[in-house]
């Protein structure tokens, strides 16, 4: 790990949540904002007005994942606050001022994730999300509202909705904020314009006028309203009533100095070459195939076992070890017991606790996507990319397989399944595959022909499945060269290419708010006008006043 800060742990559950309320009412739950001002997760600033920081969106990030699991009799959730005339202020300004720029933009896209993931269980899950904003709403406080499938704002006369990033900071609302308004919620461009301009934000009928919320309440009436829409919408999905959640155990990690393990995922790091080598390994031993008893094994159950592992190793080495920027994908195991544990996904795939660990799947893979390392899979002897573990492929920028020409019996092979055409769609909402083959009919065809066959390097090499076939006698050099060229280029203008190439085709609201993010606020995070000495970022609550260097770039 980086010895010059403490390493971020991902890890928490709600008896340790500091800044999060959360509670259930039947199909109804209410996650309240109560952020400790001394609860930060780095010295020197106050989480005052309910801003948050990286720690507060690990426990929204947990308490999602808990009422998705635990609680599948829960069907709507109120995102609210519960301290007086504050909803949310947004991310915390003093934080952002002394953070370091690859903290600044890890964290935008964390939370962008998590946005992101609610309104994936909205599409996906059944969940439905209402913001009942009771208070001031700015900043990333409006942008984890936008989120949500409603927004209800109390009409007193002082609550209001804003996006004050560019007026007060110099920099953008870095949470997907100018996309949904335009996008989700079809704010007229000029209003949009005035509003993302304008720091003392819109309230009450304009703001609804505006399509900035969806209904107003007065005080008096909020609560009961709110109330009333929860249950609404709660009668709209398909969760289950009467069934038994599923408990989240801690998850059981091990950590190196050059090292993450877990039990079905391992991460060894080689510091001299810049490189992290993931190992990811099959399940072993009978595997529970009927709905009984994959809800009894719970956490244990495989595939939810494996999303947790995963999810927490690339988030851990994403924040924690900056100058590893090649990520080398290895697999092992029984690509038989991949696939088995495939088909029972897809037979009880419309089961809540199955549809679930899906989710969590997808939204891991998801975040390998966006990731700003250089994925290479490495497909040698003992490898299993077969189905699911396939994607793990797929989702890297180059694949390299194995030719033993002399020893074809003992040459790794993969084999597409059924979950590769579509199960764990891209942000894009297109498979990994597609996205490959730019969803041509042919190719996807001549690949789907070959479905279940076990491939070898040259058969997947001709189906442009890989990027490289070479044999055991040119492998070590090929990998070698590919890997000491790759750690010697900029690590800037790869993160930038690998973004462009990795999101080809028909874009949408995520690739926009993820495209928008890497390009321009990255950028802006590191001009003057925002973080300059006298940048609007550095001086804000200081009194001082800004210096812009007035040259439009």
């Amino acid at each position: 790990m980086n010895n010059s800060i403490e390493p971020v742990d991902y890890r928490t559950e709600p008896g340790q949540y500091r800044h999060w309320r959360l509670t259930f009412d039947g199909p109804v739950a209410t996650l309240g904002a109560e952020f400790d001002e001394d609860g930060g997760l780095r010295p020197g600033y106050k989480l005052k007005l309910n801003s948050y920081d990286l720690g507060v969106d690990i426990e929204l990030n947990d308490a999602l994942n808990r009422i998705r699991f635990e609680h599948p009799e829960v069907r709507s959730v109120v995102v609210t606050s519960l301290r007086d005339k504050v909803f949310c202020s947004g991310a915390n300004i003093f934080m952002l001022g002394t953070s370091s720029h690859a903290w600044k933009v890890n964290f935008c896209k964390f939370t962008n994730e998590t946005r992101n993931g609610i309104e994936d269980s909205s599409e996906h899950s059944g969940l439905k999300f209402i913001a009942a904003v009771n208070g001031v709403c700015a900043g990333g406080g409006y942008e984890l509202a936008l989120a949500c499938d409603e927004i209800i704002l109390v009409d007193d006369r002082s609550s209001a909705v804003s996006l004050p990033e560019v007026p007060l900071l110099g920099v953008l609302p870095g949470t997907g904020g100018l996309t949904r308004v335009t996008d989700k919620r079809h704010v007229r461009h000029d209003l949009a314009d005035i509003f993302c301009t304008t720091s003392e934000g819109v309230r009450g009928q304009r703001a609804k006028d505006w399509r900035l919320v969806d209904e107003i309440a007065k005080p008096a009436k909020f609560d009961e309203t709110v109330k009333a829409r929860a249950l609404e919408l709660a009668a709209t999905s398909d969760r289950p009533e009467g069934a038994k959640g599923v408990s989240l155990t801690p998850l059981e990690r091990k950590v190196e100095a050059d090292a993450l393990h877990y039990r079905h995922v391992s991460v060894e790091i080689n510091r001299a070459a810049r490189t992290a080598k993931f190992i990811v390994r099959a399940p072993e031993g009978e595997q529970p195939d009927s709905i009984d008893a994959i809800v009894a094994a719970g956490a244990d159950w495989y595939p939810l076992a494996l999303a947790r592992e995963l999810e927490d190793a690339i988030l851990s080495m994403r924040t924690n070890e900056l100058d590893i920027g090649v990520w080398l994908m290895h697999t092992r195991g029984d690509a038989a017991a991949v696939l088995a544990t495939d088909a029972v996904l897809m037979e009880h795939r419309d089961h809540w606790f199955v549809r679930e660990t899906i989710g969590l799947l997808r939204r891991t893979l998801s975040r390998l996507d966006v990731s700003s390392r250089s994925l290479f899979a490495i497909i040698d002897e003992g490898s299993c990319f077969a189905g699911t573990f396939l994607e793990l492929a797929l989702a890297c920028d180059r694949d390299y397989q194995l030719a033993l020409p002399d020893d074809p019996d003992a040459a790794p092979r993969i084999q597409v399944g059924e979950t590769n055409f579509g199960m764990y769609p891209m942000v894009t909402g297109e498979s990994r595959l597609g996205r490959r083959f730019y969803n041509e009919e042919g190719p996807l065809e001549a690949v789907r022909a070959k479905a279940g066959q076990p491939l070898d390097a040259d058969a997947a090499f001709e189906l442009g499945l890989v990027t490289s076939n070479p044999d055991d006698l040119d492998w070590d050099d090929e990998i070698r060269i590919a890997v000491e060229e790759r750690v010697a280029m900029s690590p800037d203008a790869l993160t930038g290419m690998e973004a462009n190439l990795r999101f080809n085709g028909q874009e949408n609201m995520l690739t926009r708010i993820f495209g928008r993010l890497t390009a321009w606020q990255n950028w802006i995070f590191q001009r003057p006008n925002a973080v300059g000495e006298r940048g609007a970022l550095k001086v804000y609550g200081s009194g001082e006043k800004t210096a812009f260097d007035w040259n439009r770039v």
